[in-house]
């Protein structure tokens, strides 16, 4: 019964998109195709019905789906239903693909991150069909930053003057966002959503993922397998171990509030306050809502039962935020409705295993500093949709490994300029006691007070337009040299030369150590890298 409802679903999705396709051809004609195609299309899925050795059709190409979830019939197996894993879990349904979706809470998430979306990160949107997720959630336009170091600011516009007028920066609620991935994934025929923890992978021989073994909600164990398992339950992913080498950090925590009915400074601009020790974020989530998010260095916050987080926030982080914003951020302190989250850091060090894939944080993270997660993880869904677009089978493991062994090259000169920009940026926008590093700090904001390609170039690399690696490496080098030039000038002593060649090698030892964590070749050079040509699609 299950595998009539579904082939009769995909039947009528394939009318649909033929009709619009063919709506300028000549009556006649376009009947006589749609029926040839649309019997072409049934005698090919009762065909796969009827002999499992029969090749797979166009329309759902893997096996039917059991009404419990459980079992065969999924072409692939997403674990988590955050941005990630909807947003790849449509995609892979729109190329045809049958996919199981097992998240275990499908209620509206209440998070403070992933509620910013970068110019670059809204591209690629577009490009999988699911900008329309940004309607009806109230979500608000980015046209760039704000950038405050003692009272002085300076305006960072992103540089979208060759772009649609559509391509900006987007900021909202999360859990909105996700929820409008969630319901447009579910409308399509082949995709099955369950609540559910994943407890393991399933393994074949030690060495091939050929599913997983969760508990539905009403605590039943139960097994789901398919050729491709894909893993992306989020920053705290309990998978990661046998898919990859975790080597989480947690440099600091983000501390956050809700402004309510407040304006404010540069309306339609992120504001990011130096200060002392660590950047405060100020952006809005919707018409009427503020986001601060004031970041605390290490993993120990003030707690927030007995009023020590409330008196450090109005004692040490309330002078030093603008006077607009003042009265605002006071009362959402006294609301009580602080929340923290722990800023992890992971480079993306994969253990190829066959029938399975690590995507989204739990694969890799970077300081939110700069809000790249998303737009790295949408990166990432496109060039996997890419690879696998032109595998018939999955079940083909040799050319299956192919491609994910691909993935992980291919993706990184994106991957790795973002994650290096935001690791880099949050220890040079950092306060600290070495003059050295205060002199850096100095020079990045006088460098980017520059404006023209002194501001363009960073912020095209930030919002995820320029993303290239050897760009990043140029202007960070730049700035650098600057705060030695302004040392110098206009008469050097010894003391400023000291200083200046401190300077230069505080940032050696900031960007060097992120560039290696993310793989120098794989970075800089991925087409010396074997890998890089032996994906289907290379071929």
């Amino acid at each position: 019964m299950c595998d009539l409802v579904l082939r009769s679903k995909c039947l009528n999705h394939f009318n649909f998109s033929f009709t619009c396709n063919n709506n300028n051809h000549h009556p006649h004609n376009h009947n006589h195709n749609l029926i040839l195609v649309k019997n072409s299309l049934f005698l090919r899925i009762e065909s796969h019905s009827s002999s499992t050795s029969t090749r797979k059709t166009h329309i759902c190409k893997g096996r039917k789906l059991n009404d419990s979830g459980s079992g065969t019939g999924a072409d692939v197996i997403i674990v988590g239903a955050g941005v990630a894993g909807s947003a790849l879990a449509y995609t892979l349904a729109k190329d045809g693909r049958c996919v199981h979706v097992i998240e275990k809470d499908l209620r509206v998430p209440n998070r403070i991150n992933g509620e910013l979306l970068q110019p670059g990160g809204y591209i690629k949107l577009k490009e999988l069909g699911l900008e329309d997720c940004l309607e009806q959630i109230d979500a608000q336009e980015v046209l760039g930053y704000i950038l405050y170091k003692d009272r002085e600011n300076i305006k960072l516009p992103y540089p979208l003057e060759t772009y649609h007028a559509d391509v900006a920066g987007r900021s909202f609620h999360n859990g909105r966002f996700i929820q409008r991935l969630r319901e447009k994934t579910k409308a399509l025929p082949c995709v099955q959503m369950n609540e559910g923890t994943v407890t393991s992978l399933l393994w074949k021989d030690n060495k091939t993922v050929i599913g997983v073994q969760y508990k539905s909600k009403d605590g039943k164990e139960q097994k789901a397998y398919a050729p491709l398992t894909i893993v992306c339950d989020g920053c705290f992913s309990k998978l990661r171990r046998s898919l990859c080498h975790p080597k989480v950090e947690v440099p600091s925590c983000f501390v956050g509030l809700i402004l309510e009915n407040c304006q404010l400074p540069f309306e339609n601009h992120g504001h990011v306050i130096l200060a002392n020790p660590s950047p405060i974020l100020f952006y809005r989530i919707s018409s009427t809502e503020v986001r601060c998010l004031v970041d605390i260095p290490g993993q120990k916050v003030p707690p927030i039962g007995n009023g020590k987080m409330a008196n450090f926030l109005k004692t040490m982080v309330a002078p030093q935020i603008p006077a607009e914003l003042h009265d605002a951020f006071i009362s959402a302190i006294d609301t009580e409705n602080i929340r923290i989250m722990p800023n992890g850091y992971m480079p993306a060090e994969p253990i190829p295993t066959p029938g399975a894939l690590l995507i989204g944080d739990a694969f890799n993270m970077r300081h939110p500093l700069t809000g790249g997660g998303m737009t790295v993880a949408l990166s990432d869904i496109v060039v996997l949709r890419d690879l696998l677009k032109p595998l018939t089978d999955l079940n083909d493991v040799d050319s299956l490994c192919k491609c994910l062994g691909s993935f992980y090259i291919l993706r990184k000169p994106l991957a790795s300029t973002i994650n290096t920009l935001a690791g880099a940026l949050y220890i040079v926008f950092s306060a600290s006691s070495d003059q050295a590093s205060n002199e850096l700090r100095e020079a990045c904001f006088d460098y980017l007070s520059l404006g023209t390609i002194f501001s363009s170039g960073p912020m095209a690399l930030l919002s995820g337009l320029n993303p290239q690696p050897l760009s990043l490496v140029l202007h960070f080098f730049a700035v650098a040299f600057y705060g030695v030039g302004r040392l110098l000038f206009p008469f050097p002593s010894f003391r400023c030369t000291w200083i200046g060649a401190r300077l230069i090698l505080c940032a050696f030892g900031i960007i060097f150590p992120i560039i290696r964590d993310e793989g120098v070749r794989q970075m800089f050079f991925p087409a010396t890298v074997p890998e890089f040509y032996r994906s289907p699609s290379a071929r």
